[in-house]
């Protein structure tokens, strides 16, 4: 499949999304993509009575009024970023929308609130069904600053140029798929590469009955790293150029990586792209980072292809 080279972002007004847009712009500029906003609505109908029965549906010219504005305010916002820009009105569920127009995309940007749910507003339950469905990579960009959540009304903080990237490997080839992009975008960006595997070795015999309380948890940590080297090694033919460090790390890959992300600009985690995120040694690592991390995090999915990035 072509895809062109935009990002695509979704948008409802919101603090949240707006400032995922800050983000977008910033990473189209680096890449030298444009920015493809969306807006997307759909219309409830109701019963009535008095039509038999009948589904009337409610007049929507206010609300694609107000859709029309928002993508005219998010226009404006990034106009001086120089990025190519095109706007779009769509009727129909954001998420499928959204996921629909993945198909095309580079990348895919919504926002959070980052309270520990997910936006909502027109763009419904986007920011957790886009990463498990869409067909290029999705990045859920919060609205935290210093550990907290930002209030709508507060100023946005300034989007932070990407330069420590943190991604989780586990060994499967969803994580191996994230780091693929993971040491792209570092390339992109001129960013240093933390690959982190999270073992909970302290705990390993309580977590898994069957092995015996004598397990050597040193040696599962060394076989552990040994293993992402060869990964890391692997992934690194493409880019050589990029600093990627190695991490075999005693604890939870869900714990590590949110605790990485105070300090790192860019989470980037695998899922199957089920609706449920990747397993093995992470666990459900990806929905839980997506909930609490301080970092944006680029979810990567089976249905994204390395050979499709345009990088």
């Amino acid at each position: 499949m072509v895809r062109d080279d935009v990002v695509l972002v979704g948008l409802d007004g919101s603090a949240a999304s707006l400032h995922a847009l800050d983000w977008a712009a910033a990473e189209a500029s680096v890449r030298g993509w444009g920015l493809q906003l969306v807006c997307a609505y759909s219309l409830p109908s109701f019963t009535a009575a008095s039509l038999d029965g009948g589904y009337a549906a409610l007049d929507d010219t206010a609300i694609q009024q107000g859709a029309k504005a928002v993508l005219a305010e998010a226009s404006a916002r990034v106009a001086a970023s120089g990025v190519p820009v095109t706007a779009t009105v769509q009727t129909g569920d954001a998420a499928g929308v959204l996921v629909e127009m993945s198909h095309r995309a580079r990348l895919a940007v919504v926002g959070t609130r980052g309270r520990g749910g997910f936006a909502d507003r027109l763009l419904g339950t986007v920011s957790s069904a886009l990463p498990a469905h869409a067909f290029c990579p999705t990045v859920v960009v919060p609205l935290r600053e210093g550990g907290r959540a930002l209030a709508d009304d507060a100023a946005l903080p300034a989007v932070k140029p990407v330069r420590r990237i943190v991604v989780g490997v586990d060994g499967s080839p969803q994580a191996e798929r994230a780091l693929a992009y993971a040491i792209t975008e570092a390339a992109a960006w001129g960013a240093e590469v933390h690959a982190v595997a999270g073992v909970p070795a302290s705990s390993l015999s309580g977590v898994l009955a069957w092995l015996p309380d004598t397990v050597d948890h040193d040696q599962v940590l060394k076989d552990v790293a040994e293993g992402l080297n060869v990964v890391v090694d692997r992934a690194l033919l493409e880019h050589p150029e990029v600093v990627v460090k190695r991490h075999a790390l005693d604890g939870g890959g869900a714990e590590l990586l949110t605790e990485f992300s105070v300090a790192t600009d860019l989470i980037v985690v695998g899922s199957r792209g089920r609706g449920g995120f990747a397993g093995l040694l992470l666990g459900s690592t990806s929905q839980a980072v997506l909930h609490h991390s301080d970092c944006p995090v680029m979810v990567v999915t089976n249905r994204c292809q390395k050979d499709e990035q345009g990088a």
